[in-house]
């Protein structure tokens, strides 16, 4: 019989390609989420019962323990960029994983792998950098050989990066953006996904990998390179962190007194907090060099996925090939 892997948070933007991948292998996977009805999508990445979405609450030990019964090993993929509700940076990014690991190693299984981030660091001020390092101590103190991976900032088709801001060139002449000197190295989502399935096959050695892609770029730069990809015109703005802290600040007490009702997607105080450090490998840590991953450029991905940002969407080249004919 075929091996089983459980992905704790499979449906999401990373967990789908790593469910895809390990379907691939020809592994059995489980998908724990929390609305299984929400992540049926997953099936088709295998064949007939070999992907299979159950309902899982990481918060809660029962329900971590018994979907991942019978598995061989198991994948962390779960994170939060805004805190919602019982669904905090502590109780899922620290407590979560740490829960995991925990129930893994008294099921017996042996190979386990973690998504934290890059700038992990339990030192940090920013709470989502504070509990990645915590879920990541927690991880090691009962699975030491695991392997956490910690990418830059991921895109790919359903990242939240390139196309949040190229959603926002729509809106007018000026694309603000917080902490433009930043420096990012992208990296792509399914180079990611390689890097978890080397770890879940025992194809990598535990420990710690921070990946990032082959460019390294400012924040302005990135959405400069944007911008050209769509064809758009914008002024990329750069917003003070004071200015933005204050908003931010606005945003959250928006989302405090209407109980969630209102849910801060636009921009945290913790997110400032994060932008005002650089999100690159750092030097000495193992990398895709390491695992023998060559990443992919975002010049030969964000193309796919941006097209429909173009001010004429997917005509936007052909219109461009006919005004070079009447020119020529």
């Amino acid at each position: 019989m075929s091996k089983l892997v459980t992905i704790y948070g499979g449906s999401g933007f990373i967990g789908r390609y790593i469910v895809r991948r390990m379907a691939k292998e020809g592994w059995r996977v489980r998908v724990a989420v929390r609305r299984p009805n929400e992540a049926i999508f997953v099936k088709p990445y295998g064949v007939v019962g070999q992907v299979e979405p159950v309902l899982c609450n990481i918060r809660d030990d029962a329900s971590v323990r018994s979907v991942m019964q019978g598995a061989d090993a198991v994948v962390n993929c779960v994170g939060v960029l805004v805190e919602t509700g019982k669904n905090s940076f502590d109780a899922v990014q620290a407590e979560g994983p740490g829960r995991i690991a925990r129930i893994a190693a008294e099921e017996g299984i042996t190979r386990m792998v973690h998504i934290s981030a890059i700038g992990a660091d339990a030192q940090s001020d920013s709470d989502y950098a504070r509990t990645k390092a915590n879920g990541e101590t927690a991880v090691l103190s009962h699975m030491p050989d695991a392997v956490i991976l910690r990418p830059s900032v991921v895109f790919g088709p359903e990242d939240e990066f390139f196309n949040r801001f190229a959603g926002m060139t729509r809106m007018g002449p000026v694309l603000p953006v917080v902490g433009a000197s930043t420096q990012f190295q992208p990296v792509y989502v399914d180079d990611v996904a390689k890097a978890a399935v080397m770890g879940v096959t025992g194809k990598a050695a535990g420990g710690i990998y921070e990946l990032g892609g082959p460019v390294r770029a400012s924040f302005r730069e990135l959405m400069d390179l944007m911008l050209g990809l769509i064809r758009r015109r914008r002024l990329v703005l750069n917003m003070p962190f004071g200015v933005a802290s204050v908003m931010a600040f606005g945003f959250d007490m928006l989302q405090a007194v209407t109980l969630g009702l209102f849910t801060n997607k636009m921009l945290t105080r913790d997110q400032v907090r994060n932008l005002r450090r650089d999100n690159v490998v750092s030097d000495g840590t193992m990398g895709f060099d390491a695992l023998g991953i060559e990443p992919m450029t975002m010049t030969s991905v964000l193309p796919e996925y941006l097209w429909r940002f173009r001010p004429s969407g997917q005509y936007d080249a052909i219109k461009e090939s006919a005004r070079n004919l009447r020119n020529g």
